[in-house]
């Protein structure tokens, strides 16, 4: 059988699906799949049983986001601070993880035909050393580049390099923080905090925080344009100020020949564009060559 469980959306849930779909829908959608223990503890059953209705929970929700076209779910499975619990409730949760989701990437060739992705995300500081070398490299040697770093670089050097950043960032059990889950990633996401417990979460309220994702959408919209204009100028200008000084220290006018600085702005910014792809292809090889070792240590 599969994890992901097979089968249609009821008559009622498959209605208000398309009654929702007709509005904006978040591509991306994150969970902060929080109340595992509590759900434990209001049906006193023992911990390790509330961990794997809440994976189970997992599965079900994927289902309501292939019905809902979302194609793309991002989730806050475990954390640093989550090694701080008994060494019996990590044991049995780390191999009630390796189990669920070995079944799951068992999976991933079918899942593949419904446009959907496995990737494991890590923090920085569980890189690999050469790639944190690589990046080290690179931030020194822009000491004479002071322009190439930018948010937008920094951007491209994370693993959600290629996924767009969440729409719809979810928490449950009723806590209104993030715990530092993709926090430069969801800097303009729709949060929306739900009081209910992660294993008894349903079709409604996905539905009810789609619905909030949606009233909101037009400023969230807004919001991440002024945001992104805001960074092309503040580019543009620092582009600028380096081929005035560039005329300055040739001697040239303050104002300078327009073609002269038209000419120097369009090399520099080229040569810019060049060292900054130069330097993510070498990350890009980095990464396949370290997941390659990685798969072959594992084998």
């Amino acid at each position: 059988m599969s994890w992901i469980k097979e089968g249609e959306l009821t008559i009622i849930e498959r209605f208000c699906a398309n009654v929702i779909k007709a509005g904006p829908m978040p591509k991306h959608v994150a969970f902060i799949m929080d109340g595992n223990r509590r759900y434990a503890q209001k049906c006193h059953v023992k911990r390790q049983q509330g961990h794997s209705e809440g994976f189970d929970k997992l599965a079900q929700t994927l289902r309501w986001c292939l019905n809902l076209d979302i194609r793309e779910v991002t989730v806050y499975a475990f954390s640093i601070e989550n090694f701080k619990r008994s060494k019996e409730e990590v044991d049995g949760l780390m191999e009630l993880a390796r189990q669920k989701f070995s079944r799951l990437l068992e999976e991933q060739e079918n899942l593949k035909k419904h446009g959907v992705r496995i990737r494991v995300l890590g923090d920085l500081p569980l890189l690999p050393l050469d790639i944190q070398e690589l990046i080290a490299q690179a931030v020194l040697a822009t000491r004479n580049y002071n322009n190439d770093v930018s948010e937008s670089l920094l951007d491209k050097c994370l693993y959600t390099n290629n996924s767009p950043n969440p729409d719809l960032l979810i928490r449950t059990s009723g806590e209104v923080r993030l715990s530092d889950f993709l926090l430069w990633q969801t800097s303009h996401s729709c949060l929306v905090f739900q009081s209910v417990l992660w294993p008894e979460y349903s079709f409604w309220n996905l539905c009810e925080a789609i619905l909030r994702f949606q009233m909101n959408h037009s400023a969230l919209q807004k919001a991440r344009d002024l945001h992104m204009e805001e960074g092309k100028r503040q580019q543009l200008e620092s582009d600028q100020a380096y081929v005035t000084n560039k005329l300055q220290q040739e001697g040239s006018a303050s104002h300078g020949d327009s073609q002269r600085r038209r000419t120097l702005l369009q090399k520099y910014t080229a040569l810019r564009e060049e060292r900054i792809q130069s330097f993510l292809q070498a990350l890009e090889h980095k990464r396949v060559d370290f997941l390659e070792r990685l798969c072959t240590v594992s084998a």
